[in-house]
């Protein structure tokens, strides 16, 4: 396969995940754009990455980037986004890809009119453990699903600057970690919910601090989803079938679930591949679809999500 050269445009923790995960690749990435120069001239000594720009700009009209690599604010995403896309880059986006789904719908276009990988870095898609999941679901080992149930939740303090609770950042619960609950829930039910329900409070600088959601598909398959942002909680998810139900802790990067099942109550452990690997994994099928090989990128789901999100979000609004 060929050695794709990739951008990262942003800094922040998540993309010094993205560039350890590159290292032990064996590879390096080949520029790094951030708002703040410094800090991506920062970011490249420790990476020892040989092109920093002066200006994030400078990215799109660079001919020697492969893919860009997406790590900024979400209501950052769509504008870099489609400027990648008008340049010939494929684009790897962080979660959520974007803010509306009209926006997603725009980006997709481009990217079909061009012939360009436009894709949502949602580790839950990639993971060794979820892919067999699937397997069992397809193949009818579990039977029919009846229902799923999403935990997400983490103690953050009241800083209304930071991200999490920064409107201007487009900070909240719903667009920070409910986008994992929902890509759980759209990768076990056989098509998208076409019903939604939702309660919100909000933290005092107006972002939705935590969400309660419910959910039915014209299949009949219901889930729920509890998110919040100022209590701690078990990232844990949990799907019913017929035949059993499954348990995931730590679903966003998952390599572990218990299967129940229901004839005889008999518990199995069904163990693959590695947390620590999680963004290995997303460079690998990111890198096979850009070369022509298996789409295993899954933006028809992040484009199922985000219409969710965007639903539950303007019946607030």
């Amino acid at each position: 396969m060929k050695n794709y050269r990739w951008v990262t445009i942003g800094c922040g923790d998540i993309a010094h995940q993205f560039a350890q995960a590159m290292r032990q690749e064996g590879r390096t990435l080949y520029g790094v754009a951030n708002r703040t120069y410094e800090k991506a001239a920062a970011f490249a000594d420790e990476y020892g990455i040989s092109t920093v720009y002066e200006k994030i700009s400078d990215v799109f009209t660079d001919e020697n980037v492969d893919i860009v690599y997406i790590a900024t604010p979400h209501n950052t995403h769509s504008s870099y986004i489609n400027e990648a896309l008008r340049h010939g880059k494929h684009v790897l986006c962080e979660k959520a890809i974007t803010l509306d789904v009209s926006d997603l719908t725009t980006a997709q276009a481009l990217a079909g009119e061009r012939g360009l990988v436009l894709a949502e870095a949602m580790t839950i898609y990639h993971m060794p453990l979820y892919k067999r999941l699937r397997e069992l679901v397809e193949d009818g080992s579990l039977g029919k699903l009846c229902m799923i149930q999403m935990n997400f939740g983490s103690f953050k303090e009241y800083d209304m600057t930071n991200r999490f609770f920064n409107p201007g950042l487009a900070g909240g619960a719903l667009w920070d970690i409910g986008v994992y609950a929902l890509s759980f829930i759209r990768w076990f039910m056989s098509c998208c919910p076409d019903r939604t329900a939702s309660q919100v409070r909000y933290a005092p600088s107006g972002v939705d601090e935590q969400v309660g959601i419910l959910l039915m598909n014209e299949a009949g398959e219901m889930a729920t989803a509890g998110l919040t942002l100022h209590a701690k909680q078990p990232k844990r998810g949990m799907a019913a079938f017929e035949k059993g139900f499954l348990e995931i802790s730590e679903y966003p990067r998952a390599d572990r679930a218990v299967i129940t099942w229901t004839e005889d109550g008999r518990r199995e452990t069904l163990e693959l591949g590695s947390s620590a690997d999680a963004l290995r994994y997303e460079i690998r099928d990111m890198e096979a679809a850009v070369s022509g090989g298996a789409d295993e990128m899954h933006l028809d789901y992040s484009a199922d999500v985000s219409r969710l999100m965007t639903e539950i979000w303007k019946v607030w609004r």
